[in-house]
């Protein structure tokens, strides 16, 4: 009886030193959980922007622009908390096992790789713009953030994108500066218009 009991032992010891040897397998713990849920990674970016948001939103100085209850603050805080409050209920979805479909569009092709010259254009378009907006203003660096966005995305129309760059520029300009009286800069045309 003994013997038999020690054979049992002998198999729990042996189940688990497998169980251990199991845990240690690179294919468990934190890498293998996050496998296939690539969107939490999504989340924590929607996550990490909304708090950036919200953070910019509340220290902001408004005394140059408030003007009844709604001031500037209103629409990044509101931006902000819809992105948490996304992110929040992504992450839910992702770990009940909710997962994103893949495109099935005809005209999509899965297995292309991404268009990252487009992104790089349009990446740096973006900082052309944030660089250029002081010393030339809005005018002028918004006609070409819109020129340089279009021309990224495939449009070859130079006899004509410039021109509705500009206008689309100007239009903003004032729509922003004059009437919702948020001060942009005006740059060398600041006597112009």
């Amino acid at each position: 009886m003994t013997d038999s009991h020690a054979d049992t032992n002998t198999n729990t010891n042996t189940d688990t030193d497998s169980n251990t040897a199991t845990n240690t397998d690179p294919g468990t713990g934190l890498r293998a959980f996050l496998r296939g849920r690539s969107e939490l990674g999504v989340c924590a970016l929607l996550l990490a922007i909304g708090v950036l948001v919200l953070t910019d939103a509340l220290t902001m100085d408004t005394d140059f622009a408030q003007r009844g209850p709604v001031g500037p603050k209103t629409v990044p805080i509101v931006v902000g908390v819809a992105l948490l409050v996304v992110a929040v209920l992504l992450a839910v979805d992702v770990l009940r096992g909710g997962k994103g479909e893949s495109e099935g569009g005809e005209d999509i092709d899965l297995s292309a790789p991404g268009d990252w010259r487009t992104v790089l254009l349009l990446a740096g378009v973006f900082l052309a713009n944030a660089f250029l907006i002081e010393p030339l203003g809005f005018p002028i660096s918004g006609a070409l953030l819109f020129w340089g966005s279009a021309y990224a995305l495939g449009s070859r129309a130079f006899h004509r994108d410039p021109l509705i760059a500009a206008v689309l520029s100007t239009a903003t300009f004032f729509v922003f500066d004059r009437l919702l009286a948020v001060p942009l800069p005006g740059g060398p045309l600041m006597e112009v218009l």
